[in-house]
């Protein structure tokens, strides 16, 4: 079957000749093999003559991440795309949303075309160079409309950047056509989840890599070819004009059934040899013994296209586009290489051209296109280390292609099995499972290939099989029967107003155009066929059918429709049988109504078969949910809720969610179920609606958050989905819905966070006298390494690891509580803050339980207070025992607690935390109690759960700790934190003294939902989150290791690269002014970093040279931009937190929170 959007689709007749004069290898010089893996090979015009030629190596420059990130940068804008497709097949509308759903899911590059259009053929047989000037004609069109024109200019295409991809006729192995075989392929950069079609691939190939830095013009890509090139192929456009071909390196042996390109010494095309003689490749082969193929590519500039679209009104030029077709032009057909491109070539003389046709029509046509084009340049671009095969109508050789191919230059990761559900210990290396649901025991064997099918085990599927297009009800006839070197496939048929389901059947051998006498069907001679099953030719062909036109594709061997029975899969496997078939099964296929598949192919439904398996993908997406949230897997399944909602199976993935939330008997699973329902609302807004982050306390949600608090997880989550059902209608509702989903995962965050209450011990001590002060005071803490993986959820799902110093500021603890006894019955409650210029003193009376109420708002009045009262049990609440009787009968009167912090707001310090800490041992002593400090850290964690702050264990460690040590807790439930103190050098900690230094940045920080996006990025498992999570607690490690061997230059790499992961955790934690101090102090510090989450507050640095402080403000200060900044000594608190009983003064000034504050 030609294709006619092929290169090759009408060959010239004077194909085998043409004049070699003067003619030179296109290739001029070899590049070692190891050097071109690496390398940018260029065609330079104009270089001089030598034995190496025009062939130029430029240097080489490594892969890796900087790699990928920069080929992230470049992506041609294109200002249309259309895709063309023969005319009469139905699947317009399909292949639109097909393209759609691309633009919405990324793939056609960080800015889409505007202008993104399927463009039917006008007639059935077109060629791809009809349908180029149809395309063309379309795209000027449009562009000339929304450029406010009322008639087509082609000034629209100068400056335009177009891309025309062909899909070209019937595919025998996929019914979608070349353009939409599914490859063995996954993305897993990619923004959304998605079957990878050879569309796709060649789309990334043409806006990231092939078709960057060419000036604007039109770009034409055939689509019936699997296409590789390196990312950075290295095309010279300095001064191009006309039009450009892009080959790539082949085979001599492969270029006898396909074409080459003859180029002269300046790399201009001679002539494109099809098929030639093996004199005729001869003259085309390099030193590298490679040849040049014509791999479908074309490029015109925009004087180029200009001068072709001109055509489009000329006859016969006008009958290739559909305004030729509405005004009554008589068909014709055109090739885009034989009658458009090789018009330019060099060594083709006008006559040869005109006369290498015998239909007047297209004569005449190339004699118009000839005069049009034949002034411009024809060049050509081969790409180095390009990998070019075509997609054959041989069963073999695509199986072949889908089982070996190339990955080293490919932007993709082919992969043995991609985005299917399926046992891979079942499956052998050299086999290839792509969107499947493969349950039970389906094993497959090297050399096979299954694609879209849904089967059930057990079943063996041996070599040199395809299977494609499968319902899980085909299983049970697969079983029993021979399936090795068969093609099998389910095609969905439209006969008119009939829809139905057909399967073929032939041999990975088989050829479909053999005559019956050389031919063979299902891998054996027909006259053994015939004998085997009892068919007669009489059968299969008509009798006045001739006999060399009897061949595999004529033969009306596949059942459609029986009159009294419904037809499957058994009634072709039946022909597999080896020994005499039944008489039943022989009659039964004679009795049905057969079509051949040359009478099937126009009858494919494109339409239901994308559909198909697009619900495949979801299905097998389904169970992907279940698998990575119950077996607790580091995968995300951010990309696949964003395909979801893209395609319109929300819905479906929702409901996995519930079914996953409301029966998992771990609540992490639970948590990050109810996560990934949040993500799949947030998509759903489509960025509209507001921020993600916000208030999740909605009265409607309330029951349901009730049932969680309970522990009734199962009714919880489905009061969350009949809530959920009310919030759908519009983008700020599911916004709001979101913000509730993740409310309810931070119910389940913290019931699991509180397990650590199970490490809180406290022992009876002394009740202090009426009006005693029991008084804490704290150091600050440094977080050296490791941060964010204390953070619940991370840190008993993935494991955590700090390196935390306890330090004073300004030779101060700068944080500290106080509480005494008092004899009124109510708690007075002070809380004394600084801001930059001031201090806030805030009072409060609570005599009743309502008071209490909000201690769970973390900006409420004395809510941390409020929460320590609650969590220490010295009040109950809820309870109905009134406040005041509580107090009475348990202590004899009230409490008076003051808090304060020398150190602004939004420090990064530890602080809240901290005063936590302090809060919580002034309680428990003021109360008669005594707690660890091991007991505070834990008890700290369970006061942030109750107060819904939801912080991590670093603070209160590098606080409540004395000295330097490290935290570590592991990745399981209960949660508990270990520390050990980190011993040093006899020396080291006064070398730290006279080398840290704290410079407060005058930034407060102000992203307020840091922690929210930190969690809800760790849920989502994007896998950079994932990966610097492991960096994290390797870093932290290495730190400590530092702090061991007293090695100040690794330390500072240490911070340094601690302050990159904070940046990768949190984007937007280095405000610019920011930057600008770290850049100044960079070259006077071994490292530096923002302590705590960054957005502001202090830097701490760890200078190159002892006691910088003076010299390093006189930097800073001549630095512009910076606004108030302050820098500050520090010093390593080997004490840590103290608890005294310091008297009975009520005077303001007698508490620490008079003393000076930064």
């Amino acid at each position: 079957m030609s294709n006619p959007h092929s290169p090759f689709a009408r060959p010239p007749r004077w194909g085998k000749g043409g004049s070699s004069t003067g003619v030179r290898c296109a290739f001029r010089g070899s590049v070692p093999a190891a050097q071109c893996t690496l390398g940018i090979v260029v065609l330079q015009r104009g270089a001089p003559r030598s034995t190496c030629g025009d062939w130029t190596k430029l240097p080489s420059r490594p892969r890796g991440a900087r790699l990928r990130a920069e080929e992230a940068l470049m992506a041609v804008e294109w200002s249309a795309l259309l895709l063309t497709c023969r005319q009469g097949h139905g699947a317009v509308s399909a292949l639109q949303r097909e393209l759609e759903v691309r633009r919405l899911r990324g793939g056609l590059g960080p800015r889409p075309p505007a202008l993104l259009l399927v463009v039917e053929d006008p007639w059935a047989r077109l060629g791809s160079g009809g349908a180029t000037l149809n395309a063309l004609l379309v795209a000027a069109e449009h562009l000339s409309a929304r450029a406010g024109c009322t008639v087509v200019t082609a000034d629209v295409l100068r400056d335009a950047r177009i891309l025309i991809l062909h899909m070209g006729r019937e595919f025998s192995f996929d019914d979608c056509g070349r353009a939409f075989t599914c490859l063995p392929a996954e993305e897993p950069g990619a923004a959304a989840e998605a079957l990878v079609c050879n569309l796709d691939s060649l789309l990334a190939t043409m806006t990231h890599r092939l078709c960057v830095g060419s000036p604007p013009g039109v770009w034409v890509c055939s689509t019936d070819m699997l296409l590789t090139v390196p990312s950075t192929p290295g095309i010279n456009w300095d001064g191009f004009q006309g039009v450009r071909v892009i080959a790539a390196p082949g085979s001599p042996a492969y270029a006898r059934n396909h074409g080459v390109y003859l180029t002269n010494e300046q790399g201009l095309v001679h002539d494109i040899i099809y098929k030639g003689t093996e004199a005729q490749i001869q003259q085309c082969v390099g030193p590298d013994g490679t040849v040049p193929l014509v791999c479908g590519i074309v490029f015109f500039s925009s004087d180029a296209a200009e001068q072709l679209l001109a055509t489009h009104v000329i006859p016969p030029l006008d009958a290739c586009t559909y305004m030729g077709l509405d005004s009554g032009a008589p068909p014709i057909q055109l090739s885009l290489f034989f009658d458009i491109v090789l018009c330019m070539a060099g060594g083709v003389t006008e006559e040869g051209f005109l006369k290498g046709v015998g239909d007047a029509s297209v004569s005449t046509a190339r004699s118009v296109l000839w005069t049009a084009l034949r002034g411009f340049p024809l060049s050509m671009a081969c790409i180095p280390n390009a990998s070019y095969s075509y997609l054959t109508a041989s069963a073999s050789e695509y199986i072949r292609s889908l089982t070996l191919l190339p990955g080293s230059a490919s932007h993709l990761r082919f992969c043995k099995t991609a985005h299917s559900h399926v046992d891979p210990c079942l499956l052998e290396d050299g086999s290839s499972v792509t969107n499947c649901l493969l349950e039970g025991a389906v094993q497959l064997a090297a050399g096979s290939v299954i694609q879209h099918c849904h089967l059930q085990g057990p079943l063996v599927i041996g070599p040199g099989c395809l299977f494609s297009g499968l319902s899980v009800g085909s299983s049970p006839a697969l079983r029993g029967y021979p399936l090795h070197d068969i093609v099998l496939q389910g095609h969905h048929v439209q006969l008119q107003d009939l829809t139905c389901h057909v399967f073929t059947l032939t041999g990975h051998l088989d050829d479909w155009k053999s005559p019956v006498e050389k031919g063979t069907y299902l891998n054996v001679p027909w006259d053994e066929f015939f004998q085997r099953t009892g068919i007669r030719e009489g059968d299969l062909w008509d009798a006045e059918m001739p006999r060399g036109s009897r061949c595999l594709l004529s033969a009306r061997l596949f059942p459609v429709l029986h009159a009294r029975e419904a037809l499957g899969l058994q009634d072709v496997l039946w022909l597999l049988s080896l020994a005499t078939v039944a008489s039943e099964q022989l009659a039964r296929w004679r009795t049905a109504w057969r079509m051949s598949w040359q009478e099937l192919l126009p009858c494919l439904d494109m339409e239901a078969e994308l559909g198909t398996r697009q619900a495949l993908f979801f299905l097998q997406g389904q169970r992907k949910v279940r698998r990575v949230l119950l077996g607790r897997q580091d995968s995300s399944l951010l990309p696949l809720a964003r395909s979801a909602v893209h395609e319109g199976y929300h819905e479906a993935v929702l409901s996995t969610l519930d079914e996953v939330a409301s029966t998992a008997s771990d609540a992490g699973i639970v948590a990050r179920a109810l996560a990934c329902i949040a993500e799949v609302l947030g998509c759903m807004a489509q960025g509209e609606g507001g921020l993600r982050s916000g208030p999740a306390a909605n009265r409607e949600w309330a029951s349901a958050f009730g049932r969680l608090e309970s522990g009734d997880i199962a009714g919880g989550v489905q009061e969350l989905a009949a809530e959920r059902q009310k919030w759908m209608s519009r983008p700020a509702l599911l916004v709001r819905a979101a913000r509730h989903y993740e409310g309810a995962e931070q119910i389940l965050v913290r019931k699991a966070v509180m397990s650590s209450g199970q490490f809180i011990t406290v022992e009876q001590a002394e009740l202090p006298p009426l009006g005693q002060w029991v008084q804490v005071l704290c150091p600050a803490r440094l977080d050296l390494s490791g941060g964010w993986s204390d953070t619940p959820p991370i840190t008993y799902e993935h494991g955590g690891a700090v390196v935390d110093v306890a330090v004073l500021v300004d030779g101060f603890r700068s944080i500290g509580a106080r509480v005494r006894r008092i004899v009124q019955p109510e708690l007075r409650l002070m809380t004394i803050s600084r801001t930059p210029t001031n201090k806030v003193v805030e009072e409060l009376v609570c005599q009743e339980l309502e008071h209490l109420q909000d201690y769970c708002q973390p900006h409420a009045p004395g809510a941390l207070v409020k929460a320590a009262f609650i969590c220490t049990q010295i009040v109950q609440f809820p309870s109905q025992t009134p406040l005041r009787v509580q107090l009475m009968e348990n202590f004899g009167g009230g409490f008076e607690v003051h808090t304060w912090s020398k150190l602004p707001h939004g420090s990064g310090l530890g602080t809240s935390s901290i005063l936590a800490g302090a809060v919580m041992a002034s309680l428990y002593r003021a109360a008669g109690k005594v707690a660890s400090t091991e007991s505070l850290i834990h008890s700290v964690l369970h006061l942030e759960q109750r107060l819904t702050t939801g912080g991590g264990w670093q603070d209160q460690v590098g606080g409540l700790v004395p000295g330097i040590k490290i935290g570590r807790s592991k990745a399981q439930l209960p949660l508990r934190v270990e520390v050990e103190q980190i011993p040093v050098p006899d020396g080291f900690t006064q070398t730290l003294n006279d080398h840290l230094l704290l410079v407060y940045t005058g930034k407060t920080r102000l992203a307020r939902n840091l922690l929210q996006d930190v969690v809800r990025n760790w849920y989502a498992r994007l896998p950079s989150i994932v990966q610097n999570a492991d960096a994290l607690v390797s870093n932290a490690e290495e730190c400590a290791q530092a702090l061991r061997q007293g090695d100040l230059v690794l330390l500072g790499k240490c911070l340094d690269c601690y302050w990159q992961q904070k940046k990768c955790m949190a984007p937007g934690c280095e405000p610019l002014a920011v930057g600008r101090m770290m850049d100044a102090l960079r070259p006077h510090v071994h490292g530096q970093c923002l302590a705590g989450a960054g957005g502001g507050g202090f830097l701490y640095i760890l200078t190159k040279a002892p006691r910088q402080k003076e010299a390093l403000h006189q930097i800073l200060t001549n630095t512009e931009g910076l606004g108030n900044f302050s820098i500050h000594s520090i010093e390593v608190d080997t004490c840590g937190f103290s608890v005294d009983i310091v008297g009975c003064d009520t005077k303001d000034g007698a508490h620490p929170g008079g003393d000076r504050a930064v």
